[in-house]
């Protein structure tokens, strides 16, 4: 099942900045081979379900080995039937809708 997601991980107990952690997490999405596109409180990642979900995982496990003794996850997930949608067109929806 193909799935759009918005995901916001949070090291805690790391320090004020978290960079360095985003940049980890954005690795392993990029390592995966997913669409995705980073914005300024998370990510929309784009995929089969299974595939995503293993991200998710991924980026828990890459974040406590850096020695984040906590991560906070925050996960939107978005699946049609009806038709197939991608991010880019979800978006584009929306411009043309501007642009009238």
């Amino acid at each position: 099942m193909h799935v759009i997601a918005d995901l916001n991980v949070i090291p805690l107990g790391v320090g004020v900045s978290v960079s360095s952690y985003v940049a980890a997490c954005e690795r392993v999405i990029q390592e995966a081979g997913l669409n995705h596109r980073l914005h300024a409180y998370g990510t929309n990642i784009e995929g089969e379900w299974d595939e995503v979900a293993a991200v998710v995982k991924r980026c828990h496990e890459v974040l406590h080995d850096m020695g984040a003794p906590r991560v906070n996850t925050s996960l939107k997930l978005g699946t049609r039937t009806d038709r197939e949608q991608t991010m880019a067109d979800r978006v584009s929806v929306v411009e043309k809708l501007l642009d009238t």
